[in-house]
C-alpha cells in the first residue's frame, strides 16, 4: 500500500514573541518594574515573584536579552490581549502592493495599445505598480530596436497623463525573448 505524503502541521503562533512568566523565568537577578510602571531595581527572581503574588497579578519576562532580564508586573492575560490587538492593528495597516502584468506585442494594433495604456493608468491610480512585458516570438528576435520604441512609446502615453507622476522602479531590462520594465506611481 502506498502512502500519502502529508505536510506536517505547522502551528500559526510558532513565529509569535514567546514571554517567560513566573516560574519559568530562568534568571537568578532581574531588573523590575512594578504594576505602576516605576522602576524597582535589581533583585533576586524569587523575591520579584513573590512582590508580584503578593500584589495579585503575574511576573513577566519583558526583555530577556538584557544584560540583567528586564521583567514586569502587570496581568498576562490582559498583556497577550494588547500585544494581539497591536499586531492584527499593524496588519490592517499594511499597504499591500501588487505588481499588475501588461503583456504588449511588437505588432500591437492602435486600439488594443490604447487599452493597456487605460488598464495600466487604471492599476496605476490604485497603487499598484505595473510590470509591461513585450515578448518577441520568431523572427521578431531580430527587431529589439523597434521593440524598445513600442515600450517608450507605452511610457510616454503613460507620463502624458497628467494624474500621474510615473517612476521606473526596474528600467528596461532585455531578456532573452524580450523586454520587461516595472513602473509605479510617485506619491505626490
Amino acid at each position: 500500500m502506498r502512502r500519502k505524503f502529508r505536510f506536517p502541521k505547522v502551528d500559526k503562533r510558532q513565529n509569535e514573541k514567546q514571554f517567560n512568566a513566573n516560574e519559568k523565568i530562568r534568571a537568578e537577578k532581574v531588573f523590575l518594574i512594578n504594576e505602576d510602571g516605576e522602576n524597582v531595581g535589581v533583585m533576586e527572581t524569587y523575591k520579584a515573584l513573590q512582590i508580584a503574588q503578593e500584589a495579585g497579578f503575574d511576573l513577566v519576562e519583558v526583555n530577556p536579552k538584557a544584560e540583567i532580564p528586564v521583567v514586569k508586573i502587570l496581568d498576562l492575560g490582559q498583556f497577550k490581549y494588547e500585544q494581539d490587538k497591536k499586531r492584527h492593528k499593524q496588519k490592517v495597516l499594511q499597504k499591500k502592493v501588487e505588481i499588475k502584468n501588461i503583456k504588449v506585442s511588437l505588432r500591437i494594433s492602435g486600439h488594443d495599445f490604447d487599452v493597456r495604456v487605460e488598464q495600466a493608468v487604471k492599476f496605476l491610480t490604485k497603487g499598484n505598480k505595473v510590470k509591461i512585458d513585450l515578448n518577441l516570438r520568431g523572427r521578431e528576435k531580430q527587431h529589439f530596436d523597434k521593440a524598445r520604441e513600442v515600450i517608450s512609446d507605452f511610457l510616454l502615453r503613460l507620463k502624458s497623463n497628467g494624474d500621474l507622476s510615473i517612476e521606473e522602479e526596474q528600467v528596461l531590462t532585455k531578456q532573452p525573448g524580450g523586454y520587461t520594465m516595472i513602473l509605479a506611481n510617485k506619491a505626490k
